[in-house]
């Protein structure tokens, strides 16, 4: 961001029953590359919420929840269209909010949320009935058949890290199956949800099925929704306490909860590995978006007779990583999203030094030039020397940090990785593929890659276990949490 787009400051509305709502208090977004002021952020109060909610039920009221199947089809095909007609929009919003490259939001995430519009149009389609013809014992015959009916209002609540890709994977589904939202993006984050409306309202989708409110958590928007009687159930991706402040409000109401949660994902790296690609898979998933994936690798198991080989190269590769500018071609690294999320990594990484950490490379704040002082900037870090007994090798960091960790066998090897509470994702390099279909399914997590990572198709399920969340999303798998079957029965 130059410093002229900074002083273009625009105040980001909610967004209720389609129309804009700047009343009340507001916010102030900051720019994670330079500290400049990127927005003032309309905050909702109990009012807002309210009327929010209020608006989804209407439009489930009117019609939208027993619309036909393919007509929501055809809308969702056609928020994607506008979503590609808007795509620079879309890029400029992201990279103002959260710092990231040019290439990186072009090519994953403006792209994916097109991608996830499309791809549940073509699931909801395909997505048959399900009917039995029963034979009684007494001698009568009944059919059995199954219709799915949306959930209701939905609550949807996303993160900072993938804010626009993340916030359609779920209301893409949402609508797919015929429910209303109320969407409450991350605070570090709100433009994209905005313009989102806007494109909603564009493509033709009907006034209150697409609401967003902007805010924090407790005390604000977040927890005015997630204990708001008129939401039917909450989706939420983000760090796991968090999920857990979320199951404890709607716990009286008994409200369905759909988490993916935070991860400490290992990789483990054998002996037989092609090393070159292995480095460049480890490379991409240690440090892409600045390490701020849920699915990132922070733990690499590495067998013993490579481990200094895989440590010298994935350390050479940390250093030739180019921090800068987002708009800036050669930029492959932006900042943290802020400097708040930047004192958290950094107490891990000086915390990791006094539990008697090696580090190999980064560990602190680079110099970039004064103009860039204001951001939330930090140095791709990598260290050796501890093990899971430690607790910056136990608890998720969510930066450009891993630990490097040797091993002498498969059995070690799947001990160690499996040695968490988390369970999201983990990834196997070896050129032996029977040993990697046998060590993949070892890996007690919802995700597990062989000599690759972050390879998704969307129709499969996605999610993890333990503090990594509850439940499945993708494909059908999502459309079983969006909406809920009526058995009807018939006696022929």
């Amino acid at each position: 961001m130059t410093g002229e787009q900074s002083r273009d400051v625009t105040r980001l509305p909610c967004w209720v029953g389609g129309r804009e709502v700047t009343d009340g208090p507001s916010f102030d977004k900051i720019s994670p590359v330079d500290g400049s002021l990127v927005a003032t952020v309309t905050e909702a109060g109990q009012e807002t919420v309210d009327a929010a909610v209020a608006a989804a039920r209407r439009a489930l009221d009117a019609g939208w929840a027993t619309s036909p199947v393919g007509q929501r089809g055809a809308l969702l095909r056609r928020i994607a269209d506008r979503i590609d007609e808007r795509f620079d929009d879309l890029v400029a919003a992201e990279m103002r909010d959260t710092g990231k490259p040019l290439s990186l939001v072009r090519e994953l995430d403006v792209a994916r949320a097109a991608m996830n519009f499309r791809s549940f149009a073509d699931t909801i389609a395909a997505e048959g009935m399900d009917s039995y013809l029963t034979d009684l014992a007494d001698g009568r015959k009944a059919l059995n058949y199954a219709v799915s009916k949306p959930v209701g209002v939905v609550a949807v609540i996303v993160p900072w890290n993938l804010p626009l890709l993340l916030l359609t994977w779920k209301v893409a589904p949402a609508l797919a199956c015929g429910n209303a939202v109320v969407v409450k993006p991350s605070e570090e984050t709100p433009s994209s949800a905005t313009l989102l409306a806007e494109i909603m309202a564009e493509a033709g989708v009907p006034d209150g099925v697409y609401n967003v409110v902007h805010g924090f958590g407790p005390g604000s928007a977040g927890e005015l929704i997630t204990t708001h009687r008129g939401i039917d159930a909450v989706t939420f991706t983000g760090e796991t306490s968090t999920g857990s402040a979320i199951m404890r409000a709607v716990a009286p109401r008994v409200r369905p909860v759909s988490f993916e949660l935070g991860g400490k994902n290992p990789a483990v790296v054998f002996a037989d590995t092609d090393l070159e690609r292995t480095l460049d898979g480890l490379a991409r998933s240690t440090f892409l978006n600045t390490g701020q994936v849920c699915l990132a690798t922070e733990r690499i198991y590495v067998e013993r007779p490579i481990f200094d080989d895989v440590a010298a190269g994935l350390a050479e590769r940390a250093r030739k990583l180019r921090l800068g500018r987002p708009e800036d071609p050669a930029t492959t690294t932006g900042p943290l999203i802020s400097v708040g999320h930047r004192t958290k990594v950094r107490s891990y990484l000086d915390l990791a030094v006094a539990e008697g950490a090696e580090v190999l490379t980064g560990g602190g704040v680079p110099d970039l030039g004064a103009d860039l002082d204001g951001g939330a900037w930090i140095e791709p870090t990598l260290w050796t020397g501890l093990d899971n007994t430690h607790r910056t090798v136990r608890e998720e960091i969510f930066g450009p940090v891993a630990a490097l960790i040797p091993f002498d066998d498969e059995e070690e090897a799947v001990r160690l990785a499996n040695d968490t509470d988390y369970g999201l994702a983990a990834a196997v390099w070896t050129q032996n593929l029977e040993r990697g279909h046998r060590v993949a399914q070892r890996m007690r997590v919802g995700m597990a890659w062989v000599n690759t990572w972050y390879l998704r198709d969307l129709r499969s399920p996605f999610g993890g276990t333990g503090l990594s969340g509850i439940g499945r999303e993708g494909g059908r798998h999502s459309l079983h949490f969006y909406s809920e079957p009526t058995n009807v029965c018939i006696q022929l």
